[in-house]
């Protein structure tokens, strides 16, 4: 959940650092440091609050500094504070770490006992000091970090650097992100690509049990095996940006503009702008020709027609596009689908069967509940398939096969171009699968694929209701509480408005189907409730009218989304209309107004909208 970074080459390094904690602080912004060698020695600097607090105590100008680590916190052990803030030092070892060391507390007890004694109550602060404690025992410092390693139970991405070696930084992995950025005899290491787009495009994504050594002139890959072993021989990677040899290095097509606001006063709407492209660039690959996508996933035609069953898990707003994708597969496909939350997948008896289907949707790829559930369906013999945003994450390096979504950097805590892009990489899935089983009729695939080329505009169109959106979250900014109702394969789309609602405003918001309200939600409503109800024009419209009548008659303020205003207007205190559009696809234009209500309440409450309260971009542990 933290963000580390680290740097080692011909640059002042501060700079360097900072500028990649800066990229990486939607990753938790409790606390921040940065540690670095120069002549002086080791010298760290770290505090309590953001980036910029951080920067406020730095050296200027910048020491000459070649080498150092950067860490912004999201806590888990200790809370924020200057003591509790990384980098953790000992014996003129640094460390900063991204993950929970689980057996910290019997360690910091053996370590209590041989003298230690603790400067934060963190569990990060072990790993130093067991560095320390091997090497007053007699090991060399590489041989002290693998022996710290395997005493480590948990998940961690580290990076490491001493005094004693001060022309090396260490990168280590093991079950938390992190990857390599080669340069021109300079070497980056971050927990995400954002951190150093502006130096290099070039990135090796380091596997779990993998040990990167970094000097100006190259680095060196090593399995984790005890020092000594046979596997311990490591691959050499030369400093130069045109490596092609060794282990295999991305080319990432991002541009570091993609990751900056470019105009826009947060990233959150930004991102929610980027929709129709993000949405038109996912697709583009497969809607000239939509039936050859499964075969270039490795989904044949004998798996396809032996289906009975799928499954799909994710978390957060992932699990509320694969809820939509449930509706669309089984009425396109008429098949089965299981959705499951990732965090509950793997803790209960899972019914999966060999040459089953599982799909797995994680925007970073890096999800460790999703990352879970993904590694036990493989072992239940299941073809997996992940719909991941991040070309490299272990997601997808684990998967059978992967199907991206092309929604550049989301850095905005809260996902919202994420996840339209997941809708039309599933609807694609839906589609296809419908034509491939003879489910769904070639004129209704035809409407359904020409639709789809439209909604990047029907997008746009959509979100002309931003002015609207602002004035009615103005009018509601004082609420504690709202409740979002909707049916069918728009049910998901409530709990999604409620989720960003709830992540950026922090008022208590619950989605609700419709049908339900009469089976509890309904004792919530009073006078001046807000309640959001997604009502477009379908089959189910009489049935949402009805409830939006049972709300007003106990007095709540109904906020209607729809494509079908005339007969709403009387009824409904605001109304937002959205384009018409198919049903299947009916939540991409839903979505948007929801998405705006949101951040326009979180910034007239005064929030930070991309980087909210306790929330980290990416859940990297359990």
């Amino acid at each position: 959940m933290c963000g580390i970074v680290g740097y080692i080459g011909g640059r002042s390094a501060l700079p360097v650092l900072m500028d990649g904690l800066k990229r990486l602080e939607y990753r938790g912004y409790d606390s921040a440091g940065v540690a670095y060698i120069n002549g002086n020695g080791i010298e760290i600097k770290k505090t309590k609050g953001r980036i910029e607090d951080l920067r406020k105590i730095l050296p200027l100008p910048a020491p000459e500094a070649k080498i150092g680590v950067g860490h912004t916190r999201w806590a888990t052990h200790g809370a924020p504070s200057d003591r509790n803030a990384h980098p953790h030092v000992c014996g003129g070892i640094v460390v900063v770490h991204n993950g929970i060391i689980e057996n910290y507390r019997d360690l910091k007890t053996r370590l209590a006992s041989e003298g230690h004694e603790f400067a934060s109550d963190t569990d990060t602060e072990v790993i130093p000091r067991l560095i320390s404690s091997h090497m007053q025992k007699g090991l060399p410092f590489e041989d002290a970090i693998k022996k710290t390693l395997s005493d480590l139970r948990g998940s961690y991405a580290l990076g490491i650097m001493s005094q004693e070696c001060p022309e090396k930084l260490y990168a280590v992995r093991n079950g938390s992100p992190l990857i390599i950025g080669v340069g021109l005899d300079e070497f980056f290491f971050a927990s995400d690509i954002p951190a150093f787009l502006q130096f290099t495009k070039k990135f090796i994504f380091l596997e779990d049990g993998q040990m990167c050594i970094m000097s100006r002139g190259q680095a060196r890959l090593e399995p984790l095996e005890p020092a000594g072993s046979s596997k311990s021989m490591g691959v050499v990677i030369p400093g130069k940006t045109g490596v092609e040899d060794g282990p295999k290095v991305v080319e990432i097509d991002w541009t570091p503009e993609m990751a900056e606001k470019e105009g826009y006063d947060y990233f959150m709407l930004k991102e929610i702008y980027e929709q129709p492209g993000t949405v038109r660039d996912t697709m583009r690959e497969w809607l000239d020709n939509p039936v050859t996508m499964l075969d270039s996933l490795g989904i044949t035609p004998k798996m396809i027609l032996g289906l009975t069953r799928l499954h799909i898990a994710a978390c957060g707003t992932s699990y509320h596009a694969a809820l939509v994708a449930k509706y669309i597969i089984e009425a396109l496909a008429h098949m089965p689908v299981d959705v499951e939350i990732a965090s509950e997948f793997r803790h209960r008896e899972q019914l999966i069967e060999k040459n089953n289907l599982f799909i797995s949707i994680t925007q970073s790829g890096e999800t460790a509940d999703t990352l879970a559930a993904q590694r036990e369906a493989s072992k239940k013999g299941a073809f997996t398939l992940t719909i991941c945003n991040v070309v490299g994450s272990t997601a997808s390096r684990e998967a059978d096969s992967v199907l991206y979504t092309r929604a550049g950097p989301e850095i905005g805590v809260a996902s919202t171009k994420a996840f339209t892009a997941q809708l039309a990489a599933l609807c694609l899935i839906a589609i296809v699968l419908g034509m491939k089983r003879g489910r769904l009729i070639a004129a209704e695939a035809e409407t359904l694929i020409s639709q789809l080329r439209k909604m990047p505009l029907l997008i746009e169109k959509a979100l002309a209701c931003e002015q609207q959106t602002m004035e009615i979250a103005d009018r509601i900014k004082g609420s504690r509480s709202m409740l979002y109702l909707g049916r069918g394969i728009n049910y998901p789309i409530a709990l999604e408005g409620a989720l960003k609602l709830k992540e950026i405003s922090y008022i208590h918001a619950e989605g609700y189907p419709a049908g339900e309200m009469k089976h509890g939600p309904i004792a919530l409503i009073e006078s001046g409730l807000p309640v959001v109800v997604v009502a477009p024009m379908n089959n189910l419209f009489e049935k949402t009218l009805s409830n939006i009548e049972e709300v007003k008659a106990r007095g709540g303020r109904v906020i209607v989304i729809t494509d079908e205003p005339l007969g709403l207007r009387a009824m409904a205190d605001e109304v937002i209309e959205v384009p018409p559009a198919h049903t299947a696809l009916s939540p991409f234009l839903n979505v948007i107004p929801l998405q705006l209500l949101a951040f326009w309440s979180g910034v007239l409450n005064g929030n930070d909208v991309d980087k909210p309260r306790n929330l980290a971009k990416s859940v990297t542990v359990e």
